[in-house]
């Protein structure tokens, strides 16, 4: 691996993640995303800190041990309020707009999101914004993601089993999206670099989204696939995307998960942010 990398070790997604006060967070890409987010605000709650986690599109309703309170309302004030009395009590809480079927919640609207923000109600809100049907890879059709307006951070997921896979419907999630984007025919072996390049493309994985902070987040990626991340985070930092500035890699789905975040040479990006956040 590179000289011109370095790497830390920690098992805290919002160190990993350089997390400051006051985040929209919002998670698009492959499968993984809702057991990123519910980590996340478990670890943010236990320390304290006040989280809405929520959707732009639609996701399992949670278990009792991944959110204690689920609010469901469709009007923006009276779904405020809610969330308002009962934060303050269970820390981390769920919003929706309802059950459309028997185990999905119908996620809000981003201009609710937005208004949400504004309001301060929680010290971090964490957004689903797009759906990958479980599969590791996907890129995303023309009106996807769904990003609210006062996003700022855009964590972007892989899952590393997809690299080195054929080019599938059952390893990737639109194909069509991605072979055009890629040059990749389907059934062909999906490479690192075609991976990368979904990652940092305006019209991949991160379309549409907001001029923010990115961080591509590479999971299930265990002890034995830690040269295979390391790999694809050169990969994706070797394409100097503007916004990116750092690559996680972990299993989050472990109870002991332990993250990697590599971060590039000096002057490879042009932002500029705190490497370990608050």
């Amino acid at each position: 691996m590179s000289n011109n990398l370095s790497f830390i070790h920690t098992n805290s997604l919002a160190q990993a993640l350089g997390l400051h006060q006051g985040e929209l967070v919002s998670l698009v890409g492959g499968g993984g995303k809702t057991s990123l987010m519910f980590r996340l605000a478990q670890e943010l709650a236990a320390g304290g800190k006040r989280v809405i986690s929520t959707t732009t599109t639609r996701i399992l309703s949670p278990s009792p041990e991944e959110s204690g309170l689920v609010i469901l309302e469709n009007d923006a004030e009276a779904l405020a309020i809610q969330a308002k009395e009962a934060i303050g009590n269970h820390r981390h809480i769920t919003l929706a707009r309802a059950y459309p079927d028997a185990d999905k919640l119908k996620g809000l609207l981003p201009e609710t999101m937005d208004y949400l923000h504004r309001l301060g109600l929680a010290d971090y809100i964490i957004n689903e914004a797009d759906g990958a049907g479980c599969r590791p890879l996907k890129a995303p059709n023309p009106t996807e993601p769904v990003f609210p307006t006062s996003t700022t951070l855009v964590v972007a997921i892989v899952g590393i089993e997809a690299v080195g896979q054929p080019l599938l419907a059952e390893n990737a999630f639109r194909i069509e999206y991605i072979s055009r984007l890629t040059g990749l025919k389907e059934g062909e072996e999906i490479t690192s670099e075609a991976v990368s390049l979904l990652l940092t493309h305006p019209e991949g994985i991160i379309q549409h989204s907001p001029l923010v902070r990115i961080i591509p987040f590479i999971n299930k990626a265990g002890e034995d696939q830690v040269q295979q991340a390391e790999t694809l985070a050169a990969d994706i930092l070797r394409r100097r995307h503007k916004y990116i500035d750092r690559v996680v890699f972990g299993e989050v789905r472990r109870p002991d998960y332990h993250l990697t975040v590599v971060f590039p040479e000096a002057g490879m990006v042009h932002t500029k942010t705190n490497p370990c956040g608050n």
